[in-house]
Parts: structure tokens; sequence; C-alpha cells
């Protein structure tokens, strides 16, 4: 199957970096990118094509890389911010904890929340995608078979997924007066590991292109020490990627400076999870932070010579208030980063817009937080944590995972430089085509036979349910009405 895409504009990569083209043209036969030139290298009738796709007035670039995608209903919503000065973020009370655990939805609800948040993820442009989910509404934390209904949708949406289940030993738990400790449990601890070492022979038996296993522990504080060892250890038995949430909070460093006598880092490098396999989530809490340190002391030198991704989360960052400080410096010191979005919306443009804007405030300087920086921490970054150099360029040889940009509605006001009038004035709402592995994934704005509308009902009333079931859940849940918990912005009248 051979394919012609023409687009206004063409993010292509010219061997060492990503070019801007003109009025440029991209060939695709079996899944792969043949050429990347201008249009007119490529005149009616010569060169034999299955079809052409014309895109018009877009910036066609590759396919947006989520390496912390959000695979539920988002609670940031409920949680992001708060009325009550010092009112800590949604938790289990530590009577839940020791009372007993229940999962809140059924397995059909979960497996349509997943497909919810799938779709939503390719509505946004996003073609490959490591996926996180919440703990809160579950018993405990992701099975195998959790992961294989991942695996199965994203397949069917023609997704490229990375996929392990979460697992932990502990779970973090407030008391009556908001303070966070791990309660344990290790035997769900040793259950959870055994189901994602399982899930990655299930993966390897299923032999799909778009499926890679990868291991996936859940926040370093929650995961015991032996279980961390045990997971490099597989890591490097099996060369598969480990994606672990650290340097999240300073309250995951006072937890294990308490627990472990150590930093996060330092905890990493003695249970064998500081090499190349790695990702971290986050990142933020370095000895370099003005929180922490405030001071470089070798941390970020360390995970560079050791080959760690970060995994930079900007929008969530911004509004959670846990801010990772001048992205140029950990680029500076040779750190891969990568880009996730965390939370609803799926949305990398908006994500990189608010990391730039950051940047430029933290340096007080115009020309730092370079906007390019952040393009290719999403898309040559995510995939050189990913150590798929197919991915995340135009480029003869790789893979045909793409996306074009719509640049013709009148709201986006003057196109100037296609990324900047995107990320200035655009989301990534406006994607309108995409592909992976050269089969399409969205055409014009459509996914073919996602019942959107379905989805969008559906997606409301398990939100609701979630909701709701916070009163038994949460360390605040002394409130009588769920209401209580998440006040309106301004009081409610004839609300139903």
């Amino acid at each position: 199957m051979r394919t012609l895409i023409t687009a206004d504009h063409v993010l292509a990569h010219d061997g060492s970096g990503h070019v801007e083209l003109c009025d440029g043209a991209v060939l695709i036969d079996d899944g792969r990118i043949v050429a990347v030139e201008p249009a007119s290298e490529f005149p009616r009738g010569s060169t034999a094509v299955d079809e052409r796709v014309a895109l018009g007035e877009s910036l066609l670039m590759p396919g947006l890389i989520d390496l912390d995608a959000l695979a539920d209903i988002d609670h940031l919503i409920l949680d992001s911010w708060s009325d009550a000065a010092g009112s800590a973020r949604l938790e289990w009370s530590a009577s839940y904890f020791a009372e007993g655990r229940r999962d809140v939805l059924s397995p059909t609800e979960r497996s349509t929340m997943r497909r919810y948040a799938l779709t939503q993820l390719a509505m946004h442009g996003i073609t490959s995608f490591m996926p996180i989910a919440s703990e809160v509404h579950s018993s405990w934390a992701e099975t195998h078979d959790d992961l294989a209904d991942v695996a199965r949708i994203a397949s069917g949406l023609g997704l490229r997924a990375f996929l392990g289940p979460s697992y932990r030993s502990g779970a973090n738990v407030a008391g009556d007066d908001g303070t966070v400790s791990v309660a344990w449990n290790d035997d769900e601890g040793r259950r959870g590991f055994e189901e994602a070492v399982r899930f990655l022979d299930t993966v390897e038996a299923l032999g799909d292109p778009l499926i890679t296993g990868v291991l996936a522990p859940c926040r370093i504080e929650t995961v015991r020490e032996e279980l961390l060892a045990a997971t490099a250890r597989e890591s490097a038995a099996r060369d598969v990627l480990v994606r672990v949430h650290a340097l999240q909070g300073l309250e995951e460093r006072a937890l294990i400076a308490a627990d472990r006598g150590t930093t996060p880092i330092g905890l990493l490098e003695r249970v064998g999870l500081l090499n190349e396999r790695v990702l971290l989530a986050h990142g933020v809490y370095l000895d370099v932070h003005s929180e922490v340190e405030g001071e470089d002391r070798g941390e970020l030198a360390t995970l560079a010579a050791a080959g760690v991704s970060v995994i930079h989360c900007p929008l969530t960052n911004n509004r959670y208030a846990f801010l990772l400080e001048r992205l140029s410096r950990y680029l500076d010191a040779g750190v891969n980063i990568c880009l996730g979005t965390d939370s609803f919306p799926p949305d990398l443009v908006r994500g990189i817009d608010a990391g730039v804007q950051l940047a430029k405030q933290q340096h007080g300087d115009l020309s730092r937080g370079l906007l390019a920086e952040y393009v290719e921490a999403a898309t040559l970054g995510g995939a050189r944590a990913l150590r798929r150099p197919d991915l995340g360029r135009l480029a003869p040889g790789a893979s045909a995972d793409l996306v074009a940009f719509a640049l013709d509605d009148v709201r986006l006001g003057p196109v100037e430089d296609p990324l900047r009038t995107l990320v200035l004035s655009g989301t990534a709402r406006d994607a309108r085509f995409s592909m992976v592995g050269g089969r399409v994934v969205m055409r014009d704005g459509v996914i073919p036979g996602a019942d959107v509308d379905g989805l969008r009902g559906e997606g409301q009333r398990i939100f609701e349910k979630l909701r709701a079931a916070y009163r038994e859940r949460d360390h605040r849940a002394a409130a009588p009405l769920a209401d209580e918990l998440f006040p309106s912005v301004f009081p409610e009248r004839m609300c139903t």
C-alpha cells in the first residue's frame, strides 16, 4: 500500500534534526516512510500510489509520544485546587485501607473507561503512549487482565502502546489530620509483580507489532526495595523498559529518607534502576530544585551518565504546583527529556505551551524555554526513551507514525510559523489526521468506528460514580455529602 500525503507545512527530519518543509510530501510504502520531499518532487502521475491524502493548510509532523498517558477518567478536576489552605489531595484514609477496599467500577465499566481514555488520546494526536491509571478507585492496583484489555482497545484503535500493569507493596494513606504515610500489603505487592511478569509473556505470545510490554511499578515510596530490585533484574534479563514515578514530591523524599535511609536517586541506584531502560515520571525534586538543596550536587549528572529518561508533564505540574525548574538545565546536563500528559485533557500542545511559558518565567528571559526543545521532547525525546529510532521523525526508513494539525481555522489567527501558531493559538484538538505504521487512525478529525457520543455519556456517568465513592474512601470522608468534599466555584442555585 503506497500513500502520498501532502501538506502546506511538514516537520521533516534531515538526519541531524527537525526541519520545516514548505509544501511538502511524504511517501509511505508498507507502513514505512520512503521519502519526504517538496510536493513538486511528486507530480501527479509520476509516482504510482494507491492513495493520495491532501491535507492543505495543515502542519504534518511526527506522531506525538505520550509516556505518562491517562488511561482512566481524570480525578485532577477534583483535587488540583482547594478552598482550604493546606488541604491534602485525594488519598485513601487509613481507616478505609484497614477496613477493606473495593473496586468502585465493574469490569465492564473499567473497560469502557479505558476505551473513553484511549479514544481521547487518538483524538488529541497521540500515536504512541505508555498509560497511567489512578489506583484510588480500585481495590489495589492494576492486573494482568486490565492491561490485556488496554492492549485490545489500543490495537483496535491502531495506537502504538507500551504496556504493563502497575504494582505496589503499599499505598499512600492519610490520617484524620491529613498526614500521609505508607500502609503496606506485601502479599499484594508480590502478586502484582507476578502479574506484571506474566503480562510480558502474554505480549510476547500476542506478537502484535503495536504492543510492547514494559514494567510499571508505582511510586517508588510505595514499592518495597526487594520488589524494585526484582524489577531491575527482570528488566535486564528481558531487556524491557521500566517506567516508575519518582522525584515527584517532597513527601516522597521524606518517606524514603525515613524508611530507606537514602534519597530517591540513591534508592534507584541501590536497586539497579539507573540505566538506559528506565523512565522516571516527573523527575522534579532533584538536588537542584529550590525546595530541596537549591544547588547542583551531582544528581543531574548521575541521571545523564546512567542514560535515564525523565518524563516531563508540564501541564499537570503547573496544575498541582510541583514545578520542574528550568528544563534547559536538564538538557544541558545531557538528560533525555520526553513528555507526558498525566491528566485530562491529553493535550501535549497545551502541555508544550505551559512548559515554554514556565521556562521563560523561571529564566526571566524570552530567549530561554525554546519551543523547539519541547517539540523535540514530544517526538525525538520520546523515541529515545523508548529506544525506537524509527519513531519521532519523518524521514526515510522511519515508521509512518504521523499527525496533522489543521491551521485553517480563523480562530487560530494568521499563520506565522506553523508550530508557533499551533502552540500559541491552538490545541491538540486541532488534530485532523493521524496514522500509525501506515494505518489511518483518524481522518478529518474522526476515529473510524468510535461512538464518541456514547462514550461521552458513559464517561460522565462513570465519573459521577467515582466522585460519589470518595464519601467512603477519602480521608476527609467525615463530610456527609460529596458536594462538601468538592464545593462548586460559586454557590449553586437550581442545579440538579
